[in-house]
């Protein structure tokens, strides 16, 4: 015969049971790897063109390869620690008020 314990039927919260006062809503999905890859590429080629025109008084008389090495030191860390977690967000900012007009117009 197996007894339930009372906390376990009990429908008072103890420091147990976690309290979630408001729901979230529900999180976008992700893009697929189309919208990525163009997300990517709107964010890295301004970057590298900006930056290359910017440096380019500078390192015009260096080696290709250092060039393109000196101007990915600049571009990556912009882009991956700012301006992508930034594209990503302004997306799925798009993809919620998408979803939320489908909603109210009854579409799936």
């Amino acid at each position: 015969m197996t007894v339930t314990p009372p906390e376990h039927g009990s429908s008072v919260p103890n420091s147990e049971t976690p309290v979630d006062p408001a729901p979230t809503p529900p999180r976008p999905k992700p893009p697929n790897i189309h919208v990525s890859a163009l997300i990517v590429w709107l964010t890295i080629f301004p970057l590298v063109a900006i930056v290359g025109t910017v440096l380019a008084p500078v390192i015009a008389e260096w080696h290709p390869v250092l060039r393109a090495f000196v101007v990915t030191l600049i571009v990556v860390p912009i882009a991956a620690y700012w301006l992508m977690p930034q594209m990503f967000r302004w997306y799925a900012a798009i993809e919620r008020r998408r979803a939320a007009r489908r909603a109210g117009k009854g579409m799936p």
